[in-house]
């Protein structure tokens, strides 16, 4: 109706406790560096908010968002500097799309899609946005952790040894990879190639990071809420040997279009 007022019907606005306004830069969702890190907002931050959240994310070239997906949100990610590929599964032509965006262009993500974000030169400020006051997220570091080895290795015939080896240093809750104490990337290409020739060859992409140290079972992750979870460190290294021989695609005057290919040159 056309002049009417639309207010929630949980929200008192006459209360003192009604709030407008929130400094994002105070509530840190998750900190591998100073230069990557995601910082969040939430109705537990901003009660007026009604169905939008929003995280603030900051990467420099190279780290992922790692792989995930919001089981009850569609994300909206809007790039503010710097550049990224976001990719995306389409479950609907089962396609793995990669969207490359600069300065002012968004890439839509459908709720419950699997995806990713790349950043692709330093200094990239992405922000997504989320049609739920909360929205849930489960994560790929998460799926891989807590799937029992035996299971992997059962259900797609690999070597349980092996795939125990190769999850061992995924760490739970990794929201900005590579982690910031992984190793020098030479090694983990010698380790890579090391063990395609020692595994059988669907066993191959299992190999990646083997030579690491394990990395202790942690406790169950909250939902996507909006508990900081400072993780201090510093990642120095550039991107593991194979991925900075493959840098990801960059093109500005179609940057809105997908890659229909790998994503990568």
């Amino acid at each position: 109706m056309k002049g009417r007022i639309r207010v929630t019907s949980y929200m008192d606005y006459t209360s003192p406790n009604t709030q407008f306004t929130f400094d994002m830069n105070c509530n840190t969702l998750f900190k591998k560096d100073d230069c990557n890190y995601i910082n969040v907002l939430g109705i537990k931050n901003l009660n007026t908010l009604e169905n939008t959240s929003l995280l603030d994310i900051f990467l420099s070239k190279s780290n992922v968002v790692e792989p995930h997906y919001h089981q009850n949100a569609a994300e909206l990610v809007y790039c503010i500097s710097g550049c990224a590929v976001v990719s995306l599964i389409n479950p609907f032509t089962n396609e793995l799309l990669h969207f490359p965006i600069s300065p002012g262009q968004v890439a839509n993500v459908p709720q419950g899609w699997w995806h990713y974000e790349v950043a692709t030169v330093d200094c990239t400020h992405l922000l997504a946005i989320f049609d739920a006051p909360t929205p849930e997220v489960i994560l790929g570091s998460d799926i891989l952790s807590k799937t029992p080895a035996n299971v992997l290795a059962h259900t797609y015939c690999l070597n349980e040894a092996l795939v125990k080896e190769a999850l061992a240093p995924v760490k739970p809750q990794t929201f900005i990879g590579p982690p910031a104490d992984c190793c020098d990337p030479s090694q983990v290409a010698a380790a890579n190639m090391k063990g395609t020739k020692m595994a059988p060859v669907n066993m191959a992409p299992m190999m990646a990071n083997a030579n690491m140290a394990p990395y202790s079972y942690q406790q169950a992750p909250q939902p996507f809420g909006y508990q900081p979870m400072p993780v201090h460190g510093y990642y120095t290294q550039p991107y593991a040997q194979p991925y900075r021989q493959h840098p990801y695609v960059q093109f500005n005057p179609n940057a809105g279009n997908a890659v229909n290919e790998t994503g990568i040159e």
